[in-house]
């Protein structure tokens, strides 16, 4: 049985990056202001800690400069597409779309290093899309297709931190997850400015309500990420990934009660089809790995 400390730990966590996607709803700045801001703030926030871890700045080689330029690249991708989708779509069809991620990095470690699949990994894919296919069609309307397009950029979101986290699982391994978050944060950052820059965009000209939400962006998900690296102590990786699953249902839960945006009954079918999904990956993918150990 958990401690209560840790479930406490776990629930605040969860709570944290829910209120992310909330945050950016109550956001009128554009989704690469705020993408940027939610970089660079972090990259801020964690340079304390990297002080202390100083030394490994200089161990990357050339190589792995340039792999983390493309982590910092997609993961910059990754935030700009959702915080983007998270404009045109409902929080809850935007957030449950990202909860597809552990599934898409299984296809894409498929494709790129013929990693093995089950049939009951397989069939968690295929309930998670269909339920993906169910929301969507949720959110479809004659009239207004910007939420299926919004659907459209958070799939993207997912594709691109897939990316970010194969190439930081298979590229850097000699840097500590406190100093390679920095850096791509402060990279993914950098590249979000120079958008910023280049299509003309508004850099510091906003309101002090817009400051306030672009650092609780980078805040809260910040003590989250702190939170889930202690847990990692206490919880076995698998556990602590189920728990994410929590997220698209806390982040609809306080969209309805602070942005009260209603629900379809396909998009609850649809949410609860894909969170099943990806629940019985993790858990196909946990078992397979224990009986590896045995």
């Amino acid at each position: 049985m958990m401690k209560k400390s840790v479930v406490a730990l776990l629930a605040l966590s969860v709570v944290c990056i829910a209120f992310a996607a909330i945050f950016v709803k109550l956001s009128a700045a554009p989704a690469s202001i705020i993408s940027m801001y939610r970089m660079l703030f972090a990259g801020i926030l964690l340079s304390p800690i990297v002080f202390e871890y100083r030394r490994e700045l200089s161990r990357p080689s050339i190589k792995e400069w340039w792999a983390l330029m493309a982590a910092g690249l997609f993961l910059a991708m990754h935030f700009g597409f959702w915080f983007a989708s998270l404009q045109l779509t409902s929080v809850a069809s935007s957030t449950v779309i990202l909860a597809l991620q552990p599934l898409v990095a299984m296809v894409a470690a498929y494709l790129l290093y013929k990693e093995k699949v089950s049939a009951r990994m397989l069939t968690a894919v295929f309930t998670s899309f269909f339920g993906v296919v169910l929301i969507s069609w949720g959110d479809f309307s004659f009239t207004d297709l910007s939420a299926i397009f919004g659907n459209m950029l958070s799939f993207l979101g997912v594709m691109a931190v897939v990316a970010y986290f194969l190439i930081g699982q298979n590229t850097v391994r000699n840097l500590t997850h406190w100093v390679y978050s920095f850096l791509v944060f402060s990279i993914a950052g950098i590249f979000l400015l120079i958008y910023n820059i280049v299509t003309g965009t508004e850099l510091i000209r906003y309101e002090s309500r817009e400051w306030g939400l672009f650092l609780l962006l980078a805040l809260l998900p910040t003590i989250a990420h702190v939170i889930f690296n202690y847990l990692l102590n206490e919880l076995s990786p698998a556990t602590v990934s189920m728990a994410m699953l929590l997220e698209p249902v806390g982040a609809s839960f306080l969209a309805y009660f602070i942005l009260s945006e209603s629900l379809t009954l396909l998009q609850v079918v649809g949410g609860l089809i894909v969170l099943t999904g990806v629940y019985f990956f993790l858990f196909s993918q946990h078992r397979e790995r224990h009986a590896r150990t045995l």
